[in-house]
């Protein structure tokens, strides 16, 4: 399938990051058995892919400005052009040598997300969006779930783990949700998920305290699927409140509706 050069750097750039921690996954799960475990090679790993990617992106797309998870912020001359990219999203997952991690980039220009790939390497899953060109995994068309009945509907969520999020907050939100679908999914890795939704895999998604790297390439994968993404008051952008409500239109309009009183 034919994508368009912009598309086809960002493909370029997650690849080359995947062999490598792809690699670097094998030996984490070495890393398991010793003492010291693997949380230190993890950190250099993440940090690994992300300056292959900066590299990589900023070769093809020279000026345009950089914000990853790992170096911060790095402006460039293009100031309506921006990279937001995660390295390595779903650390606690790969840390364990569990295959359910991803590199996400997303493109943003004045302000919107026009492009976006979600790689995970250990299956070799490759998703991209491209704004108003639609939503593809390895090359094949993708649509969310057309479930309209929330009973039916298998719901992903975050969980808040020690030191971080509002614990008190996540089990109400979780009794209200549980309450009315089919089944809940906690997968730990942002970008999978809204990836997941975009795939029609789960039918809605929602997390509190994200940041832009978690969601911005995931963000234009459901939309250009036929999705929608807000934060928690269904009309607000979550790259600025860092709170992800998305799905179908109706499950979307019924996840809100659910947890935006809470």
């Amino acid at each position: 399938m034919l994508h368009s050069a912009l598309i086809n750097v960002m493909v370029k750039a997650a690849r080359h990051a995947g062999r490598s921690l792809k690699r670097d996954l094998g030996e984490v799960e070495h890393l398991q058995v010793s003492l010291k475990g693997p949380a230190n090679f993890v950190t250099m790993a993440d940090k690994r892919a992300e300056e292959l990617l900066y590299a990589d992106l900023t070769k093809s797309r020279p000026g345009y400005g950089f914000i990853g998870e790992e170096g911060g912020t790095r402006e460039g001359a293009d100031k309506s052009h921006t990279w937001i990219v995660d390295p390595l999203d779903g650390t606690t997952n790969f840390l364990h040598g569990i295959p359910q991690f991803a590199i996400s980039i997303g493109l943003q220009r004045e302000g919107t997300i026009i492009a976006g790939v979600i790689y995970n390497p250990a299956n070799d899953e490759l998703y991209i969006a491209e704004r108003g060109k639609g939503a593809f995994l390895n090359d094949q068309r993708l649509r969310v779930a057309g479930r309209r009945q929330l009973d039916e509907c298998v719901v992903g969520c975050g969980l808040p783990h020690i030191g971080r999020g509002d614990h008190d907050q996540s089990r109400l939100e979780m009794t209200a949700i549980q309450q009315r679908v089919a089944g809940l999914r906690r997968f730990g890795a942002a970008s999978l998920d809204m990836a997941f939704v975009a795939a029609g895999r789960l039918d809605g998604y929602w997390e509190r305290n994200l940041q832009p790297w978690d969601m911005a390439a995931g963000q234009i994968m459901i939309r250009e699927a036929g999705g929608v993404v807000s934060g928690m008051a269904g009309d607000d952008d979550p790259l600025t409140t860092g709170h992800l409500i998305c799905g179908n239109e109706f499950v979307h309009k019924e996840l809100v509706k659910i947890l935006k009183p809470l």
